[in-house]
């Protein structure tokens, strides 16, 4: 169903923020836009091993340096191309894989080299530019990729959290929305709230915005939803809130993006693997591919074909581990896209080897191709914008390169 602002504004009053997305604060944030192409960026917190989401079992070298189980053995990872294959925990996306609808972009990175901290590694990656220390912009790239597009505006854009994630911060205009508590509001409280904030008259304005009791034409708060309206938007959330922390989340980002929204970021957490990384990654591996197929599923065919979905990591991790079973801080990594929108399929990578002398600082996997760019080219597929304003505003100093055809 078709929803205006003021009917979105108006439900979220009546649901309240009911879809908690982890024991901590998850941000999510959203976008509105025209046309029927919609992104979706996950942001891994953490570092994911991209060596073990995607493990590069065909190189010589892999097996020397890892151990790995052969793919498609009783409990092993799944053989996708022949050179590479899918973590276990990550089963449930192989269908998506066989419709062309999965792939695997490795071997590459952000410009952030040889420290190896995630609060600079974090954000380099939201900011999307090559260097922070000499003062560089600290707005983020999605938000500066709103600001070329047109139609957006304070009617039409919207990040809704207590902590907005810094890829969408910036000049234009998002709103917020945080999944972590049950409210169920009444005309009282509605108007309590206003009484609260009535010395402030910006936020006594958007309280009032917000939580209207009547409109322009005097119609009733309750009368802005049809019963039909109500038991949709109810169904979802219930079905939402059964299941777990990541899929209760996307529940809720498919269900606006089915409506007005076109753009959506969250992140998920737990991809630091320093010991014994075996299960916790497993476990996080897991609830990204639940975020992925909750997505798929809300979504439905029809928005699924115009959607694509990228997750990606601040960097990869070591090629060897260490001496307690994890993997320590490294450099390149992999991303990993879904989505009926992708030419999917593909292992997409210009391969570095693992030998140790092809390995950067002779740790790490060596990044072949900057994030960015790939993320560039989705943007230019999706969105129609030209590569000078990739390189230049969104991602500055990025070249895009050649296409990676990433997209049907």
């Amino acid at each position: 169903m078709t929803l205006s602002r003021r009917a979105f504004l108006t439900r979220s009053a009546l649901i309240g923020c009911s879809l908690a997305a982890s024991p901590l604060v998850t941000p999510v944030t959203f976008a509105a836009a025209p046309g029927d192409n919609r992104l979706v960026v996950i942001i891994l917190r953490g570092a994911m091993d991209g060596l073990a989401m995607a493990q590069p079992w065909g190189d010589p070298a892999w097996k020397a340096l890892r151990g790995a189980a052969l793919p498609d053995a009783d409990g092993g990872p799944l053989d996708l191309d022949g050179r590479f294959a899918l973590h276990p925990s990550m089963a449930g996306l192989m269908p998506l894989w066989q419709a062309k609808e999965l792939s695997v972009v490795h071997a590459v990175s952000t410009p952030y080299r040889d420290k190896r901290s995630h609060f600079d590694g974090q954000d380099l990656l939201e900011a999307g530019v090559a260097d922070l220390a000499s003062g560089a912009r600290r707005d983020g790239w999605l938000n500066r990729m709103l600001q070329h597009y047109p139609g957006i505006g304070t009617q039409t854009a919207w990040a809704i959290g207590s902590d907005p994630l810094a890829v969408l911060r910036g000049a234009a205009p998002v709103a917020r929305w945080a999944p972590e508590a049950d409210l169920a509001l009444s005309p009282q409280a509605i108007r309590l709230a206003e009484l609260v904030m009535q010395d402030d008259p910006a936020f006594a304005a958007a309280m009032s915005e917000a939580f209207r009791i009547a409109d322009g034409d005097g119609d009733a708060l309750e009368s802005a939803l049809s019963p039909q309206e109500m038991g949709e938007m109810m169904g979802a959330d219930m079905a939402a809130a059964r299941g777990p922390g990541e899929a209760r989340l996307a529940a809720f980002v498919a269900q606006q993006l089915r409506a007005d929204a076109r753009i959506a970021a969250f992140s998920i957490t737990g991809w630091d693997t320093h010991a014994r990384q075996d299960a916790p990654l497993g476990r996080a591996l897991g609830r990204l591919s639940s975020a992925i197929l909750t997505l798929r599923d809300e979504l439905g065919p029809q928005a699924w074909q115009r959607t694509a979905v990228v997750a990606m990591t601040e960097f990869g991790r070591t090629v060897r581990f260490n001496g307690t079973g994890g993997t320590d801080h490294g450099t390149g990594g992999a991303m990993l896209m879904a989505g009926g929108a992708l030419r999917g399929g593909r292992v997409v990578t210009d391969w570095p080897g693992l030998d140790e002398a092809a390995l950067n600082d002779r740790r790490d996997l060596m990044p072949t191709r900057d994030l960015r760019a790939h993320v560039g080219w989705l943007m230019r597929g999706l969105f129609g914008l030209e590569a000078g304003v990739l390189e230049r505003e969104v991602f500055p100093g990025v070249e895009l390169g050649g296409d990676p055809r990433l997209l049907l």
